[in-house]
């Protein structure tokens, strides 16, 4: 008799989600809401547009002043994205 080993979906999908490729299209995909939550509503009601390609994360922010800011904060801001994502995903972010 041969002997079957019951795997949860929760298992498959905690597996799933370990997987490094996986898990970076997930934190690429809510980079946008992840900019919003870390900049803060100020500086998220001033982004116009937010792009991410191989590493670098462009933020277009329509207040120069806001916009002032957010490039003086950037470090941190890439920092903290990079941390709630789990992994390093935006090397560089620019401010425009």
């Amino acid at each position: 008799m041969r002997r079957t080993r019951t795997v949860r979906i929760g298992e498959l999908v905690d597996d799933l989600f370990r997987d490094p490729v996986i898990r970076r299209k997930i934190a690429e995909g809510r980079l946008p809401d992840t900019w919003r939550e870390v900049a803060g509503p100020m500086v998220a009601s001033c982004t116009e547009q937010v792009t991410f390609k191989t590493g670098l994360l462009s933020v277009r922010i329509s207040s120069p002043v806001v916009r002032h800011e957010a490039f003086m904060r950037r470090t941190l801001l890439r920092d903290e994205i990079n941390r709630r994502a789990g992994i390093t995903l935006v090397r560089e972010l620019i401010i425009k």
